[in-house]
């Protein structure tokens, strides 16, 4: 993994960032002294697939689901409410 101090990257910074989302990991140093390592993110791609609806068509949602438990909820406050 490359080491850099801290100037190179500041002046380098452009390059060291595209080099790092390519999976190039580095760090860098202040001194000699390592201080932070940059990497990069896992997010998806563009044409990745995404989680989002991993469960289409797998689960049921019952109609009342946002008045599940509304009794119970009302008797927890006092029957303040409806």
């Amino acid at each position: 993994m490359e080491i850099v101090n801290i100037h190179e990257a500041k002046t380098h910074l452009s390059r060291l960032v595209d080099q790092a989302a390519l999976g190039e990991a580095f760090v860098i140093a202040k001194a000699g002294k390592p201080l932070v390592k940059v990497v990069p993110l896992d997010a998806p791609t563009a044409g990745q697939r995404r989680r989002l609806g991993f469960l289409a068509g797998e689960i049921a949602v019952p109609d009342d689901f946002d008045r599940i438990g509304a009794g119970e909820i009302e008797h927890l406050f006092g029957g303040i409410g409806t």
